[in-house]
C-alpha cells in the first residue's frame, strides 16, 4: 500500500472524488482536525436529547395513567355466546386476537415504540451521511471509535430513542477537545443513564429509601460504575476490586435522568420547570465517605462521583486502556507494545489531549506499513463502498435495514462493551456473502456509470494489485465491473 492509500482508507473512510491526500498524506490527515465539524448539516434537523427525555417522560406518565385505568375498570360480565364457548372461526379467533392487541395500553406502546424507532432512523442517517459526505474523514473515523467504546445498545425504548443524541451531543463536540470532558458528557447523558438503569439506582440509607412505602423495592444498581471502570477507564484486570464498584455505585446514586427516574417520572423532577436531562437528585444519593481505589471520597454531593470520575479520567491504568485500543484500531488487531507505550505516555503528559494522540498516531511508522492490518467491519465497508460510488442521497429506511443486512447495526452491539475491533469477529463465509450482495444492490441503484477499472486506481492509488486489475477489466459490463470491484481483498481490508 502507497501512503496516500494508507491515509484514504486505513485512516480515513474511503476515497471519494475530490479526496487527494496531495504529496504529503500526513498533513492532510492532521489538516482535517482543523475542518471537523461539530454539528454537520445531516445532523441539523435532529432532535435534542432534552426534547426526546421530554417526549419518553409524556409517555411512561401516560402509560401509567392507561395502566391505572384499565386495572379500575370493573370486570365485563360474561355473555351468553361467551359463556357457551361455542366453536369461532380463524377469521373470528384473528378479529378477537386484533381487538384484544388495540386496547389503549397496547396502542399507546405501539406508537411510543414507533416515534423512538423515527429518532433512531433519523440519527442513524445523519450519521451515515456525515461519513459518506464529510470532508474531514480521518475525525470522522475516530467519532465511530469513541462511540464504540463509550458504547450503549438500542435494544429498549428509551435507548432506541436516544442512541443517536448520545453520539451527537457527548462524543462530537469532544472528539478534539480533553478524555476528561467526553468521559463527563457521556456518563451524564440520557441515553447512558437509562441504558446501563443508572437512572434507578437509590442509595439504601437515602431519604428515599427511608420515605420509601413499605413493600417497595429500591436498590443500588451496580451498572454504570462497573463500566466506567472495566470499558470506560481503566480497563479489566487493572487492580480494582468488588468492593470499589460497589463503593463507587453508592457515590453515584442520585445521578438520574429528569421526569425518568426511580417510578417513572413519579418519584421528583417531573414537573415542567425542570430541564430535561441530566439531573443529580439528593433524594437518591447514599450519604456517607467511599473508599475507592484506596482513596478517600467525602460525601459532598454530586461532587462525589465527580471525584471519583476526575481521578479516573488520568489514571495510568486509564491512559494504557485507551492506548491499546486506539493502536488497535489503527496498527493492527495485535497492537505493537511500542505504540502503545508511546500514546499512554502521550495521554499523561498530555492530561488526555486526544489531538495530541491523533498526531502520535498519524506520525507513528507502525501505523504506515505497507500490508493491510486490519479487516473493514461491517459499518466500515459499507461507508467506503457508499463513498467510492460517490453516493449523494441517504435514505433513513436503506440505512438501517443496510447495516442490519451486514450484521452490524447502529449503535445496537448489544453490549456495554460494543462491536469487537478485531479481523476473527467479521470474517466468515456468510459475513462475505452479505457484503457480495449488498455491493451487487449498491451499484445497480448508482446505475453503473462509473468506470471501475479507473475508479479502482483512484481509491487504491499505488495500491491495486494485478490480479485485482484483471478481475475488475474481465467483468461483463460496468455494473459488474463495480460490485466485484468493492469485494476485492483492496476494498476488504485497510
Amino acid at each position: 500500500m502507497s501512503e496516500t492509500s494508507i491515509a484514504l482508507n486505513r485512516f480515513g473512510l474511503g476515497g471519494r472524488s475530490g479526496n487527494d491526500p496531495g504529496p504529503d498524506p500526513r498533513q492532510w490527515l492532521l489538516g482535517q482536525l482543523g475542518r471537523f465539524e461539530v454539528r454537520p448539516k445531516a445532523a441539523g434537523s435532529l432532535a435534542p436529547s432534552g426534547q426526546i427525555v421530554g417526549e419518553l417522560s409524556t409517555y411512561q406518565l401516560t402509560l401509567l395513567d392507561l395502566q391505572r385505568v384499565e386495572r379500575e375498570k370493573p370486570p365485563s360480565p360474561p355473555s351468553s355466546e361467551m359463556s357457551a364457548k361455542p366453536s369461532v372461526s380463524k377469521d373470528a379467533d384473528s378479529n378477537y386476537s386484533q381487538n384484544a392487541g388495540n386496547d389503549p395500553v397496547n396502542l399507546h406502546r405501539r406508537n411510543g415504540r414507533l416515534q423512538a424507532r423515527t429518532h433512531y432512523g433519523l440519527a442513524v442517517t445523519a450519521r451515515t451521511a456525515t461519513a459518506v459526505t464529510g470532508n474531514a474523514p480521518f475525525v470522522e473515523r475516530l467519532t465511530h471509535f469513541w462511540a464504540n467504546h463509550f458504547a450503549v445498545s438500542a435494544d429498549k425504548l428509551e435507548v432506541l430513542a436516544l442512541g443517536g443524541s448520545l453520539e451527537f451531543e457527548a462524543i462530537r463536540p469532544h472528539v478534539l477537545g480533553k478524555f476528561r470532558d467526553m468521559l463527563f458528557a457521556v456518563e451524564q447523558h440520557p441515553a447512558m443513564l437509562l441504558y446501563l438503569d443508572q437512572a434507578q439506582s437509590v442509595g439504601a440509607n437515602s431519604e428515599m429509601a427511608q420515605r420509601a412505602p413499605h413493600g417497595v423495592k429500591l436498590g443500588l444498581n451496580e451498572n454504570l460504575a462497573r463500566e466506567i471502570l472495566e470499558l470506560h477507564t481503566l480497563g479489566v484486570r487493572t487492580g480494582y476490586t468488588q468492593s470499589d464498584v460497589t463503593e463507587f455505585a453508592r457515590a453515584l446514586t442520585g445521578w438520574t435522568v429528569t421526569g425518568l427516574s426511580v417510578g417513572r417520572g413519579g418519584a421528583f423532577g417531573s414537573g415542567t420547570d425542570q430541564p430535561k436531562g441530566f439531573f443529580f437528585s439528593t433524594f437518591l444519593h447514599e450519604p456517607g465517605t467511599r473508599t475507592i481505589l484506596g482513596k478517600s471520597y467525602n460525601d459532598f454531593g454530586e461532587r462525589q462521583a465527580t471525584a471519583v470520575l476526575e481521578m479516573l479520567a488520568t489514571h495510568p491504568a486509564t491512559a494504557n486502556h485507551i492506548a491499546t485500543k486506539l493502536a488497535r484500531h489503527f496498527a493492527g488487531d495485535d497492537p505493537p507494545a511500542p505504540l502503545v507505550s508511546r500514546l499512554a505516555a502521550a495521554f499523561l503528559k498530555s492530561d488526555g489531549d486526544l489531538p495530541t494522540l491523533y498526531r502520535v498516531l498519524v506520525n507513528s511508522p507502525e501505523c504506515w506499513v505497507k500490508t493491510p492490518v486490519k479487516f473493514k467491519s461491517p459499518w466500515e465497508w459499507a461507508v467506503s463502498a457508499l463513498r467510492a460510488l460517490d453516493t449523494q442521497q441517504i435514505l433513513a429506511g436503506d440505512t438501517v435495514s443496510l447495516f442490519a443486512q451486514l450484521g452490524q447495526p447502529v449503535w445496537r452491539p448489544g453490549s456495554p462493551a460494543g462491536w469487537d475491533d478485531v479481523a476473527s469477529a467479521w470474517v466468515g463465509p456468510d459475513a462475505i456473502m452479505r457484503r457480495v450482495e449488498a455491493a451487487q444492490r449498491m451499484v445497480q441503484r448508482q446505475g453503473g456509470q462509473m468506470d471501475a477499472r479507473a475508479r479502482a486506481v483512484e481509491l487504491f492509488p499505488g495500491a491495486l494489485s494485478e490480479p485485482t486489475r484483471r478481475t475488475i477489466a474481465a467483468a461483463g459490463n460496468p455494473t459488474e465491473a463495480l460490485a466485484l470491484m468493492l469485494v476485492t481483498p483492496e476494498f476488504m481490508r485497510r
